[in-house]
C-alpha cells in the first residue's frame, strides 16, 4: 500500500483547470520527484495534498485513508508536512518561535524541547542564531529553518517546493545532504523542484507533469535517458 496515493486529480482554481486527471504515489521511505516547466501544476499538486485547495473530483489517499477535504492542521497532524516556496518564516519572530509554531498540532512540552534540541543539533547554524529573528537569517539560514521547522511535527511525508530557489550552490548541496539525511531516517519526501537534474539524481522515481497532466513517470535512470525530459527539462539536446 502507497503511503500517499493521488488518485486521477482533477484541481480547477478561478475558472481554470490546473490539474487534469493525475494519479501519483509515494511509497514509505521513498524519494519522489515531480518536475515540470512554471505554470504546469506542482505547486498547485502540493497545496492540495495539504488541503489548502479542494480537488473537483478524484482523491486523496494517505496511509490507506482519504484525506481529501480535511482542513490542513487536521492534514499536518495526519504526518504530513510542507516546506514551502519561498520558505514562508516568520521574520518578526526568534528561531526557536518559528520552531515552536511547527509543533503547534502536537504540543507536548517536554518532547517539544528534545525536539528543538534535535533540530538545532541538525542544523548547527541555528543553534547559534537561535535568539535572532527569523528575517536577520540568511537565506540558506531560512530555508534550513524552514525545514526544521516541518520536522517539528513529526511527519512521515515531507513536500518539499522548490528547496533550491535563490540560493548559492554550495548551500544547496548542504541542504541536499541534510534531506538525504532525513529521508535515511524514515521520512519519505515528494520533491517539487525546478532544477530537474538535481531533483532526479536525488530521487528515487520521478513524475513529469506537462500542463496539469503526467507525462512521463519512471526511475530516476530511465527519466534523466529520457529524450523528451533530456531535451525540455536537461538542456540536452542531439547534435
Amino acid at each position: 500500500m502507497a503511503l500517499l496515493k493521488l488518485e486521477e486529480l482533477v484541481v480547477e482554481y478561478a475558472g481554470i483547470t490546473i490539474l487534469k486527471g493525475i494519479s501519483v504515489s509515494v511509497q514509505e521511505k521513498e524519494i519522489v520527484a515531480l518536475i515540470g516547466s512554471n505554470g504546469a501544476g506542482k505547486t498547485t499538486t502540493l497545496n492540495t495534498i495539504m488541503g489548502v485547495l479542494k480537488p473537483s473530483t478524484g482523491a486523496i489517499a494517505f496511509s490507506g485513508e482519504y484525506i481529501h477535504g480535511l482542513a490542513p492542521e487536521n492534514i499536518v497532524a495526519k504526518g504530513i508536512s510542507i516546506i514551502p516556496e519561498g520558505r514562508r518564516v516568520f521574520s518578526s519572530l526568534t528561531v526557536i518561535e518559528n520552531l515552536k509554531i511547527g509543533a503547534m498540532v502536537q504540543w507536548n512540552r517536554s518532547r517539544v524541547n528534545q525536539d528543538i534540541e534535535a533540530m538545532t543539533a541538525l542544523f548547527p547554524s541555528l543553534k547559534r542564531r537561535a535568539r535572532q529573528g527569523a528575517g536577520t537569517l540568511s537565506g540558506g539560514e531560512q530555508q534550513m529553518l524552514a525545514i526544521a521547522r516541518g520536522l517539528m511535527s513529526h511527519p512521515r511525508l515531507l513536500l518539499m517546493d522548490e528547496p533550491s530557489m535563490g540560493l548559492a550552490p554550495m548551500i544547496i548541496e548542504d541542504i541536499f545532504k541534510i534531506l538525504q539525511e532525513i529521508n535515511q531516517k524514515g521520512t519519505a519526501i515528494l520533491l517539487v523542484e525546478q532544477n530537474a537534474k538535481l531533483a532526479l539524481e536525488f530521487a528515487y522515481r520521478g513524475y513529469v507533469l506537462v500542463s496539469g497532466r503526467i507525462a512521463k513517470m519512471g526511475s530516476r535512470e530511465a527519466l534523466l535517458e529520457d529524450d523528451f525530459v533530456k531535451k525540455a527539462y536537461l538542456g540536452q539536446h542531439d547534435v
